[in-house]
């Protein structure tokens, strides 16, 4: 895989979405703790934070929670930018700010509505190319911010039918990490079962489950755990017996020799090498 000179922080979410009554009240991802390493990597509170709500249900009132929460950390130059649609993604205004931003953060809701209503336009374009090509350029995002950094991203999918060839749904991303699947909200709901099926459907490619309340900080290729929870890697490139395409819709599948690594707070993974380095014991928690 190429080095990009970007950084990546996908945050694997906090409270339950699809609530509308609740989503309003929680920035679905947010401790002051991960919103700490997001401005830190973008440069500090100076920085230029441009927000994407466009996969929330209630963009405004998310919005408006997001510009309160960077403000208790000090920064000064916090943007909403609700798009929702692909001509506003095309608008100059909505380039310009892309364009000018040290760090561009997407919210929850639906991924599917980001790479709907982003993805193909003028903005998608420039935020892959800055990720590529500036040392110090922030893409951040919490749930669906996080899922739709891949290539192929998973998209939605039944927990309770796990290892049930077709219980999850797949989509193209973004591409911002194309060697990458995330999935988020990975422990509380139960989501082993559909990162499983989306890996063998792409065994090339690294399965990541980033709990809540917990992210990973990706740069050159090199990922480092940061926040209260833990991440789990499913790494497929030796898989010996995925009987995958050869099933029927609903049927339960058969993997075998698939590697899982469970990572926690410091503990790095480097995607090229497929290599895990953890954290001694009595390290500080970061």
């Amino acid at each position: 895989m190429l080095t990009n000179k970007g950084t990546l922080i996908p945050i694997g979410g906090n409270e339950d979405k699809g609530i509308e009554e609740n989503e309003q009240y929680t920035l679905e991802f947010i401790d002051e703790g991960i919103l700490f390493h997001v401005v830190r990597e973008a440069g500090g509170t100076d920085a230029k934070i441009v927000v994407i709500p466009t996969a929330s249900s209630i963009p405004v009132e998310v919005g408006e929670n997001y510009l309160e929460a960077f403000s208790t950390l000090g920064c000064k130059n916090v943007t909403v930018l609700d798009i929702r649609s692909k001509e506003d993604s095309e608008k100059q205004e909505s380039i310009d700010f892309i364009k000018s931003a040290n760090c561009v953060m997407f919210s929850g809701g639906d991924q599917s509505k980001i790479t709907d209503k982003i993805g193909g336009t003028e903005i998608h374009e420039i935020i892959k190319f800055r990720y590529k090509n500036e040392k110090g350029f922030v893409v951040a995002g919490t749930s669906a911010g996080a899922m739709m950094m891949s290539q192929e991203m998973i998209a939605g999918g039944s927990a309770t039918e796990s290892f049930i060839k077709g219980a999850v749904n797949m989509y193209k991303g973004l591409g911002l990490v194309p060697g990458l699947i995330i999935d988020t909200h990975f422990i509380k709901r139960g989501r082993f079962g559909r990162i499983s099926e989306a890996v063998a459907q792409f065994p090339e490619l690294i399965g990541i489950g980033l709990a809540e309340d917990t992210g990973m900080i990706i740069k050159n290729n090199k990922c480092r755990v940061i926040g209260s929870g833990m991440v789990i890697i499913f790494d497929g490139r030796r898989i010996r017996h995925n009987n995958h395409k050869i099933l029927k819709e609903g049927t339960p599948m058969s993997l075998t020799g698939m590697r899982t690594h469970i990572l926690s707070n410091g503990d790095r993974f480097h995607i090229d090498k497929k290599k895990v380095k953890v954290l001694a014991i009595e390290a500080p928690f970061i």
